[in-house]
């Protein structure tokens, strides 16, 4: 069982790895984006930290809660609103619960995904973040080893698609080729999960 201990160390170790790998998420964002994913979602979830550090929630639903406010009210652009409605939104499916399963963790996040998807009128296969989490919450069932390959296998595939939503949809054909950056710091977020489920 999973208890808000254990989600502050997840959100810890996102925002540690989001550091490390922060200018290769930029690099990514230059050619399709606004080239500021990474230094958006680096001070993003830096505030998370902060946040959570200055007054540690009780449980695991109100730890993802608050983590998806931080996320909503500090991040830039498109990337605030749609981390900060996965991870508010699968905090609200927890409920007040002291302690969730690795199985309410997968639902939590589907139900986030689904959040996300509505908010953006997207689907998985138009190059965007849903990419690396639709296959990252799936895998959930069998492993966090397993969401994590899945995640990054998710964002890899999204090189030859064709943006159909958000800022790269505007270049076309030219958006083929090119990593998504919001499936790469998703799959981030499974690398930083598996981390800590070790």
């Amino acid at each position: 069982m999973l208890d808000a201990a254990f989600f502050v160390r997840w959100m810890t170790a996102a925002a540690a790895v989001i550091d490390r790998e922060a200018d290769r998420l930029t690099e990514l964002d230059s050619p399709i984006g606004d080239a500021d994913h990474g230094r958006n979602m680096q001070r993003g979830f830096a505030a998370v930290v902060t946040a959570l550090e200055a007054e540690p929630p009780a449980t695991p639903g109100a730890t993802l809660i608050a983590a998806g406010r931080k996320l909503i009210s500090s991040v830039g652009g498109a990337s605030g609103p749609l981390y900060g409605t996965l991870l508010r939104r699968a905090g609200k499916a927890f409920g007040e619960a002291p302690q969730v399963s690795a199985e309410e963790l997968r639902a939590g996040l589907a139900a986030g995904a689904d959040a996300v998807a509505q908010l953006g009128g997207s689907a998985p296969g138009d190059k965007t973040m849903l990419d690396a989490l639709v296959p990252g919450i799936e895998a959930l069932a069998t492993s966090f080893d397993a969401a994590a390959a899945a995640s990054e296998k998710g964002a890899l595939a999204t090189v030859p698609m064709l943006a159909r939503k958000g800022r790269a949809s505007y270049l076309g054909e030219r958006s083929i080729g090119h990593q998504d950056p919001g499936a790469t710091s998703s799959a981030l977020l499974f690398a930083a999960l598996a981390e800590v489920a070790k």
